[in-house]
């Protein structure tokens, strides 16, 4: 299946529907055409554009187990309201004094306002933050640049036999030339990739896969939509005061609830600890020995990007008895292995494959999730860390969708045939935006493909670790490799699916 110059998998009609469902489910609203040439002034901009928060009943008393309700207004730089929707903003209900945090939900009414939408959770101060991630006009550049360029980040693979080396460019949108071309699809997953044949040497003779860079090109008008500080990320002020003090429950009152959401957050913080609001109960594992007592007899495999490895790290720092058994890989790719003879534990981190952005992969170690997966015997002593997300922005979302769908398949299997295997996916989370990052790895882009993830895996019996929550919430500045409070939290929660708390 071709879409443009990039080519896709067939999918069975089971999968064709699902396809069709999620990209209904993640369509962005419609908003006008952007004139030529751009007027930067007729576009969303944060210094003008307000919130407040709707009013209380009972004189204006919160309680916890209420839901405050937030109204957003935009605004252009002229004072204008905005007639239409489709901007990115990120709502937070925070408590410096208590390390409290919940991340809202927003709710956009196409008309030029939006709703933020919190439950309370805490007795004491609440402070509401909202932040214009990107104005709608941004979001039509980026969705264009996805359908037009989706080889502005492309690849290269080096191609050596004996001592002839040629380099090649790759992708799985290869935009047609004279040239011949290597067919690299894999033959078990249906994953494509190709790469234009070498002038001398073998389609055979490819060695090494790298990202080869970025081609920039949106207008000069264009990139004004993507200024740090002026109208990417920064924080919308409040027109009436925008903290409010929660009180304790009342015995008999009926909570304040919204009624245009029909679903919360997934979990918060309190005291700088991330409490999930329903399923599995968030342990604190303080201690080394704590960790290695979750993690003794296990072995962990962990598949993904870079913020997995970031996961495989920080455990082999804190852990001083999982020594890394040093195999001569590249730091940035892996494969990386770690072991704890005395408590039994085997932890291992292997890249995904192809559209992987990292530098000098071999090709021996360029391998999809999916077959990995199919290699393991699995069981109860079995865990498996999932997170593919990242690198996946710059193409069509049909390529991140056939990816899940591919990953899925094996973790039905596993769970088929070995149980007890516990399967953990973490989320995409938000980050630090520059030009380049935001061309090529946008929150807007991250968030479509967390919804995505998050609807795949519905339903399995897989666990998440919400990074995209647990980002929004903190008051730690966004990254893509979150700060060590953070991923503390994140490891606590994957060691709490791994070890659950028993029953009493």
């Amino acid at each position: 299946m071709h879409h443009g110059f990039c080519t896709f998998q067939p999918l069975s009609p089971e999968e064709a529907l699902e396809e069709d469902r999620l990209l209904d489910s993640i369509a962005w609203p419609e908003t006008p055409t952007l004139p030529f040439p751009l007027a930067l002034s007729q576009t969303s901009d944060p210094v003008h554009s307000t919130f407040f928060i709707l009013p209380g009943r009972e004189g204006g008393q919160w309680h916890t187990g209420d839901q405050l309700e937030v109204v957003i207004k935009m605004y252009d730089s002229q004072r204008h309201p905005k007639k239409s929707g489709g901007d990115v903003i990120f709502a937070r209900l925070h408590s410096p004094n208590l390390g409290a945090g919940v991340a809202g939900r927003v709710v956009d009414h196409l008309n030029g306002s939006y709703s933020a939408v919190f439950p309370l959770l805490w007795e004491g101060s609440a402070q509401v933050e909202v932040t214009l991630v990107h104005p709608s006009e941004a979001v039509k550049v980026l969705h264009r640049l996805n359908s037009e360029q989706p080889d502005r980040i492309y690849f290269n693979s080096l191609f050596r036999s004996g001592l002839v080396s040629e380099t090649a460019t790759c992708n799985v949108c290869l935009r047609p030339t004279q040239q011949e071309v290597c067919n690299f699809t894999d033959l078990y997953t249906g994953e494509p990739w190709f790469c234009h044949k070498p002038r001398k040497l073998s389609c055979y003779d490819r060695v090494e896969h790298s990202m080869g860079g970025f081609k920039q090109n949106v207008t000069a008008s264009e990139e004004k939509l993507f200024q740090s500080g002026v109208n990417m990320k920064v924080s919308i002020t409040a027109s009436q005061p925008a903290s409010i003090i929660v009180l304790p429950t009342k015995k008999g009152r009926a909570p304040i609830n919204s009624t245009i959401v029909n679903s919360g957050p997934s979990g918060y913080y309190y005291w700088g600890a991330w409490r999930a609001l329903s399923g599995t109960i968030v342990q604190q594992f303080y201690t080394p020995s704590a960790i290695s007592q979750c993690l003794k007899g296990k072995m962990v495999h962990m598949y993904g990007d870079s913020t997995i490895r970031q996961w495989f790290e920080h455990l082999t720092k804190v852990l001083p008895g999982l020594k890394e058994f040093n195999l001569r890989s590249n730091r940035q790719v892996g494969p990386f292995m770690a072991l704890d003879y005395a408590n039994d534990i085997l932890m291992m981190y292997r890249c995904h494959g192809p559209p992987i952005r990292f530098k000098n992969v071999p090709t021996s170690e360029l391998r999809y999730v999916a077959n990995e997966m199919d290699r393991l015997k699995g069981g109860p002593n079995t865990v498996v860390v999932i997170g593919v997300w990242s690198h996946f922005s710059t193409f069509p979302i049909e390529v991140y969708i056939r990816r899940l769908q591919s990953i899925r398949r094996a973790v039905v299997r596993l769970l088929s045939r070995a149980p007890g295997t516990v399967v953990i996916i973490r989320t995409a989370n938000p980050k630090t935006l520059t030009l380049y990052e935001t061309l090529t790895n946008s929150d807007w882009y991250s968030l479509q493909r967390d919804k995505v993830l998050r609807a795949v895996f519905e339903g399995l019996n897989v666990h998440l670790v919400d990074a995209w929550e647990m980002v929004i919430a903190h008051h730690l500045p966004h990254s893509l490799h979150p700060q060590p409070s953070i991923i503390k939290n994140m490891i606590n929660v994957l060691l709490s699916y791994i070890c659950p708390q028993k029953s009493p």
